[in-house]
């Protein structure tokens, strides 16, 4: 059964697994986003109690 030998397939996994973490990685965090997220308020609103009709 060819699945089963590892000799091919570990090495291009370790292969492709260590181009990403040393080249890909440090270039793709490097970018900065364009749409920062930006801090949301703490001010409270003001909370007016909904007057059902059938109450």
């Amino acid at each position: 059964m060819p699945q089963l030998n590892l000799d091919p397939w570990f090495l291009i996994l370790l292969t492709t697994w260590l181009v990403y973490i040393l080249i890909l990685q440090p270039k793709i965090s490097s970018y900065l986003s364009m749409n920062s997220p930006n801090k949301k308020d703490n001010t409270t609103t003001n909370m007016n109690p909904w007057t059902w009709p059938w109450t």
